[in-house]
């Protein structure tokens, strides 16, 4: 039987939009309901993020009553995981729910003890997956799923990676909405966002991340799609601004290079965002066709500026080789934001708040900073249980007898306004305009949202009672 109408939800209800990730589509979400086209009479993807009258869940449920006859979610993040699943428990019975998403994958049998409602849990990539499931096949010979038999949650074999050349763009006819800028209610129109997924894999073994492996262990090792299908891809966006998914898309170099030889070629004009190591400093070549290309901003996983944490993590590099790698890359007009991981195993508070002024050291232009998280299958699992007065909670956040979550939390609130100060911020905005990231239209209507931000910053600071404190820290020297 095959299907009449089939949703595809992101059910994150927030709006996010003035995140970086709330800039963007769900990509993965995307892939999926491409595959499934043909395979039900009519598909509707829903991104509640900028769904203003379904975030009403009445209406939502009343919408999928009446229209839907399969659902399928994407459950990706520890954020709202508790409000999802309460979402998820709503869904009319007698309509098929099937989940996937990055954290489906890793926590199948907790997410279904939380939504019994669900159905079928699809682990990992889910393209070829999702077409088995609307064609009707036996759940027991569907490869990659997880389901409730009459024993318990039975987990089929792990579903062999296909060939990345084989699955198609996404359809983003699909969307229902742009994807844009909006800073305080004001929406940049022609500030628009997409996203490509050029490869898929990571070739490195950083200690920290389990993104490639899903609960039977299965790695996606690094495999790239061709270069002409990518830039065919960016010539049909009508964003102006792409993001490249890819773990690093620079693990490729020659391929680097030919991506942007043909973005210049075509006079693709686009803003270029990706996720970069510091290896890429020894490639100048590349660095000077990336400007020529259009990439204005690289995301780069720097982790600590301590040599043992580092090694801890097996990132590959000291900070040594960080400072001289940055040495090379501000000499390029690009904007360079920096990851940031505090909270490892072994750490002082004073080695945590070391990230701040290394940051600035080596002239990064943002930060984000996270608290170490130890995910099932993180190879620092061992590690952390083995270390006494360290404890990791069933959602992999790690935590010790010396710095307790609220202590961490405290730490993080030092490094923010330790880095981000009146100065820095000034800093953002000059790089800003030297890499010719925004329009002349784009930056009048930044300065129009500006006073209505700081106000709701000052605000939203004031309810948390942590004002004083904010101000001090911001403007008074060593506080």
């Amino acid at each position: 039987m095959k299907y009449r109408h089939a949703l595809f939800l992101n059910p994150y209800i927030e709006n996010t939009a003035t995140s970086i990730m709330g800039l963007f589509p769900p990509t993965g979400l995307e892939y999926v309901a491409t595959s499934a086209e043909g395979l039900a009479d009519k598909i509707t993807l829903l991104d509640l993020r900028y769904e203003t009258e379904l975030c009403d869940t009445g209406k939502l449920i009343d919408f999928i009553r009446n229209e839907i006859d399969i659902i399928c979610v994407t459950v990706g993040w520890d954020r709202q995981y508790e409000e999802v699943c309460k979402l998820l428990n709503l869904m009319p019975d007698g309509i098929p729910l099937v989940i996937g998403g990055y954290k489906a994958t890793v926590e199948v049998e907790e997410l279904f003890k939380a939504s019994p409602r669900i159905d079928i849990v699809v682990r990992g990539e889910g393209e070829e997956t999702i077409k088995e499931i609307l064609k009707g096949v036996p759940r027991e010979n569907i490869l990659g799923i997880s389901y409730k038999g009459s024993q318990g949650i039975v987990h089929t074999a792990n579903r062999p990676l296909p060939d990345v050349d084989l699955i198609g763009a996404p359809d983003r006819s699909l969307r229902r909405n742009k994807y844009y800028m909006r800073v305080n209610g004001i929406g940049l129109a022609d500030l628009t966002f997409d996203s490509v997924l050029s490869a898929r894999g990571c070739p490195f073994n950083c200690k920290f991340c389990t993104f490639t492996l899903n609960p039977l262990g299965q790695k996606r090792d690094y495999a790239a799609r061709s270069v002409a299908s990518v830039v065919k891809e960016i010539g049909q966006i009508r964003a102006n601004t792409i993001l490249f998914n890819d773990d690093n898309f620079f693990t490729d170099i020659k391929r680097s290079e030919e991506i942007c030889d043909l973005i210049i070629a075509g006079k693709i004009k686009k803003r270029f965002l990706a996720q970069a190591r510091i290896e890429i400093a020894n490639h100048p070549r590349l660095l000077e066709k990336m400007v020529k290309a259009g990439f204005k901003m690289l995301f780069m996983g720097i982790e600590s500026p301590h040599d043992r944490i580092l090694a801890q993590l097996n990132k590959g590099f000291d900070s040594n080789t960080i400072r001289r790698s940055f040495a090379v890359l501000k000499k390029y007009p690009i904007y360079y934001h920096g990851y940031f991981i505090y909270g490892n195993i072994g750490e002082t508070e004073e080695e945590m708040l070391c990230i701040a002024k290394f940051a600035k050291e080596i002239s990064l232009d943002s930060i984000t900073f996270q608290k170490l998280r130890i995910e099932k299958f993180s190879p620092l699992r061992k590690l952390a249980e083995n270390t006494p007065g360290y404890h990791v909670t069933y959602r992999g956040e790690l935590y010790s007898d010396t710095y307790s979550h609220p202590a961490l939390k405290k730490i993080g609130r030092q490094i923010k306004f330790s880095f981000y100060t009146p100065l820095q911020i000034l800093k953002i905005v000059k790089k800003f305009a030297a890499v010719k990231f925004f329009t002349f239209n784009e930056i009048i209507l930044f300065m129009m949202a500006g006073p209505g931000l700081l106000w709701s910053v000052l605000v939203r600071e004031k309810k948390k009672k942590r004002l004083g404190n904010s101000l001090k820290r911001i403007f008074v020297k060593n506080a």
